[in-house]
């Protein structure tokens, strides 16, 4: 019984920034539970090198080109999915600014990927999903931050874009049940090599840290393994929900 609740067998998700990172760990772990996952990135050589991770470990999976902030990239690589039942819209970016500091370009940049790609790729999934009168559940993930809840210096456009993300979620919660769930995971910082130069500014870790009551970061994997617990049967009454896993730093 409890196998069959974290199963994915015979569905087909996308996963979106898949080519490294976070993107990459969790479109290994929703394969590895049995799905045949569709990796969206728009770096075909970062692309081909998790595939092979995928394959390796008996998965299955196709590689999928697609710059998220070309509308008609887009909505080419979800009309010709043959079929979907997960979506994971994981792409994301943050330029840290104080806000007087922000510039227009950068200001466009962070909303055009966070939140309009988000939401085109949602519309997208959805369409897809819609497609079939099968009854089989269905479900939307979006990667928020415990930055959705909460607010922090240097962060007024991703905070904004993520509080977005988390007013999108409950939304459509309401609007798409009871036949495709949405939820978010939002995570505290995630030690990866991207951010593992931030914590070399001692000042940077000691803010952290200070507000992490559980005295660590995440793992990727620990990320991915949210996602696949919102994914499967085992959340089957779920929808509406943040996943925070920031280590109790909301809990304050």
């Amino acid at each position: 019984m409890s196998d069959r609740l974290f199963s994915l067998e015979g569905k087909h998700a996308v996963v979106t920034g898949a080519g490294r990172g976070l993107g990459a760990d969790i479109a290994a772990l929703l394969a590895r539970s049995g799905a045949h996952v569709y990796l969206l990135s728009k770096d075909a050589a970062e692309l081909d090198v998790v595939a092979e991770r995928i394959h390796r470990n008996g998965g299955a999976c196709t590689p999928v080109t697609c710059d998220l902030l070309k509308d008609d990239q887009l909505e080419r690589a979800f009309g010709e999915l043959p079929r979907l039942d997960i979506l994971v819209n994981n792409a994301g970016t943050n330029i840290p600014a104080r806000l007087a500091d922000v510039t227009t370009s950068d200001l466009e940049f962070v909303i055009g990927l966070n939140i309009r790609a988000t939401f085109l790729a949602t519309r997208a999934a959805v369409r897809k999903m819609l497609e079939s009168d099968a009854a089989d559940d269905r479900a939307i993930i979006s990667i928020s931050s415990q930055m959705g809840h909460v607010g922090a210096p240097e962060r007024s456009v991703y905070c904004m874009t993520k509080h977005a993300m988390e007013g999108l979620t409950k939304a459509l919660a309401v609007e798409l049940a009871p036949r495709i769930r949405v939820n978010t995971v939002a995570p505290t910082f995630v030690d990866t090599p991207m951010t593992q130069p931030f914590f070399e500014n001692e000042q940077f870790r000691d803010w952290v840290f200070d507000r992490i009551p559980m005295g660590r970061l995440l793992s990727g994997e620990q990320v991915a393994a949210a996602v696949l617990y919102l994914a499967s049967p085992a959340a089957a009454m779920i929808t509406g929900t943040s996943l925070r896993i920031d280590g109790g730093w909301t809990a304050q």
